[in-house]
């Protein structure tokens, strides 16, 4: 998956919003919460972090081209870094990044997910 790729997926899930911070990062968030940061090297490779349950976490950081997100798993997140497709391919990638957002959607608030019409 590109970066463009990236972006347009992530543009697509409901009420989301994007920025570039972080020294060049693209993060998507939705209700103001992130749910996925995605980055190129300088080989053009994307890397992305993404929340997801504890249970997928202790499988995924077991598995080649994934690792626990930098920074934030350190803190006790359960994020996984996916640097490459090895172990991941897009489509499996989109599914956890569909994940990523419904699970930050529920700790939203009520109110504000009532606001941005996400059930």
């Amino acid at each position: 998956m590109t970066l463009d790729e990236y972006n347009a997926f992530c543009a697509a899930l409901p009420a989301t919003s994007h920025v570039v911070q972080w020294g060049g990062a693209h993060v998507w968030k939705v209700g103001g919460k992130v749910f996925a940061i995605g980055r190129c090297d300088v080989d053009d490779e994307l890397s992305v972090s993404f929340k997801c349950s504890q249970m997928a976490f202790d499988i995924l950081k077991e598995l080649t081209g994934l690792r626990p997100a930098p920074y934030l798993a350190s803190r006790g997140m359960s994020w996984i870094q996916r640097q490459s497709d090895e172990s991941m391919p897009d489509d499996a990638f989109q599914d956890y990044l569909r994940e990523s957002h419904r699970l930050v959607t529920l700790k939203l608030p009520k109110k504000l997910r009532a606001e941005l019409k996400l059930g």
